[in-house]
């Protein structure tokens, strides 16, 4: 494995190269520890500052529970709070260890709210993006992710453009560590070069209805790279590599924040899980 530097870009031949090859792509160093820490306190604060027990919803992607609940499926122009399927959500728990049983907060902080609008929006962001082959790159969702320490759910092997599906397919993911992330805290495994394989499900909604499809039979490649990172990388997924994350059983957490975006250019079906009614989508840059 072969990792670059905020210090090599713009991109050059050998990280266009490697992201081609793998499907994926690391850049270390990409935020300063300030900025991490920046939007780190902002979560903290986000989760101080609303009430969770509100609405109980679990994320987990094993049981997929959150595929009928309308507070997911409506959280595409929101920002919205999902609990960890071990966490106990009892009213007293909640109120006592709120930043320790949240699983994630999205899907529009880096429309609605100003530290992660910031954190979001860079010029960098977008030179990679029309490096890896965007036309005119839109910003469609975003998440914090927490994988809390003990708790932390495991997250299935999975393509992105499964549940972000455009035509032809543009999804691309950016992740950015917040902490360092490890074998021992759940960092992300791909199936190095699986981006070249077909896209296997389509999560679709049907009557009404979101409903996942077996498009491909073909079983996932192992994925047995482990993408071991530093607070400040910056990790690129191509929509069609398979990715996965182990439960984090370990005492120490593994924040990090994602954000998909998909070409303007391309369709964007209405039958995918995440509409914006209330929120156009924007560039990396001032539109």
């Amino acid at each position: 494995m072969y990792y670059f530097n905020k210090k090599d870009l713009p991109m050059n031949t050998d990280m266009i190269n490697f992201w081609n090859d793998n499907g994926y792509l690391v850049i270390e160093d990409f935020n300063s520890n300030e900025e991490c820490d920046r939007i780190m306190q902002r979560s903290s604060y986000l989760i101080d500052n609303n009430n969770l027990n509100n609405q109980k919803s679990i994320f987990d992607t094993i049981n997929q529970s959150h595929n009928d609940d309308n507070y997911f499926l409506d959280s595409g122009d929101k920002i919205r709070f999902f609990f960890e399927e071990k966490a106990n959500l009892d009213k007293k728990n909640i109120d006592q260890n709120k930043h320790f049983i949240v699983n994630k907060i999205g899907h529009a902080l880096h429309d609605l709210d100003e530290v992660f609008f910031n954190f979001s929006h860079k010029n960098e962001l977008q030179d990679i993006a029309l490096k890896i082959g965007f036309k005119k790159p839109k910003l469609l969702q975003s998440m914090y992710i927490f994988k809390q320490p003990k708790i932390g759910g495991e997250v299935v092997c999975h393509q992105d453009s499964t549940f972000l599906y455009t035509e032809p397919e543009s999804t691309i993911g950016f992740w950015f560590a917040l902490e360092d992330a490890n074998k021992s805290n759940g960092c992300l495994q791909v199936a190095s070069g699986g981006h070249k394989g077909p896209l296997r499900k389509l999560f679709k909604k049907i009557d009404g209805k979101m409903e996942m499809l077996d498009i491909n039979k073909d079983d996932f490649p192992k994925t047995d790279t482990f993408v071991e990172v530093k607070k400040g990388s910056l990790v690129l997924l191509h929509g069609r590599l398979p990715h996965y994350s182990c439960e984090n059983t370990s005492a120490k957490s593994r924040h990090a924040y994602t954000i998909h975006v998909i070409d303007e250019n391309n369709n964007y079906p209405d039958w995918n899980w995440l509409q914006r009614p209330n929120l156009p989508l924007k560039s990396f840059i001032n539109d």
